[in-house]
């Protein structure tokens, strides 16, 4: 008998552990569910139309307004949360492409970055992306870029400078370009014409934790003065002041 009671009393210990591993595991798998239902994207699987109104887009916790038919990646066609967010626009208009020309032309990519597509068409192309660990553009001109220029300036077009990057530097073949009197005003890298492929400049502006990096042709530079004030203005479309 005593045998008998230790065998159904050792049964029902088993049994209410494997009852409570069950429940657990259960409870594991429900919290599981609810994590990514409410973590999963909301966004529609089909991207916005191009012609739809701008879309609320966040990147690094900054909100810009975006016209879905400048944006150059049809996946990144949707609102909401991005790590980064492709762009073109026509110059001086600041427009999008009408039909979104040049949009569904397949992208060129390196190292994750989309590029231009080669066009002779006067285009601005603009990317937004997290600044994340790296300097600020300002910080960059201050302290980064110094270490690699040579030591003497070339005039550049309207007060501008040019100084060449040595080589053997990570910014081989290209030049800072900057306003000579107030170098924080205007400063872009530009690559150097090569035989049949003109020159390219990005100018860099920190906007809160974003960063935005607006590329033009080289040539753009000869009127910087209109190509500046362009700038504010298409930044000041994209992130309106509430």
């Amino acid at each position: 008998m005593t045998a008998h009671a230790y065998s159904r009393d050792g049964e029902g210990k088993s049994r209410s552990v494997r009852l409570m591993l069950a429940a657990f595991a259960i409870a594991i798998a429900a919290a599981a569910t609810f994590v990514s239902y409410i973590l999963w994207p909301t966004w529609p699987e089909k991207p916005v139309p191009l012609d739809a109104p701008s879309i609320p887009v966040t990147v690094a916790g900054v909100l810009f307004d975006v016209p879905p038919a400048a944006v150059r990646v049809p996946v990144q066609r949707h609102p909401g949360e991005h790590e980064r967010i492709d762009l073109m626009f026509l110059w001086p208009s600041l427009i999008p492409p009408r039909g979104g020309d040049d949009i569904a032309k397949p992208a060129v990519t390196r190292d994750d970055e989309v590029l231009p597509v080669p066009t002779t068409d006067k285009r601005l192309f603009v990317s937004i992306a997290p600044l994340g660990s790296l300097l600020s553009p300002d910080a960059r001109l201050r302290t980064i870029y110094p270490r690699y220029i040579e030591s003497e300036a070339a005039a550049g077009p309207d007060g501008l400078a040019i100084l060449p990057f040595r080589t053997g530097t990570p910014y081989e073949g290209e030049d800072l370009v900057y306003f000579a009197e107030k170098p924080e005003q205007f400063f872009a890298r530009c690559s150097r014409p090569v035989r049949t492929v003109p020159g390219t400049c990005i100018h860099e502006r920190a906007l809160g934790a974003a960063e935005i990096t607006l590329r033009f042709p080289r040539e753009w530079l000869h009127d910087w003065h209109q190509l500046v004030a362009d700038f504010d203005r298409l930044i000041a479309q994209l992130h309106p002041a509430k």
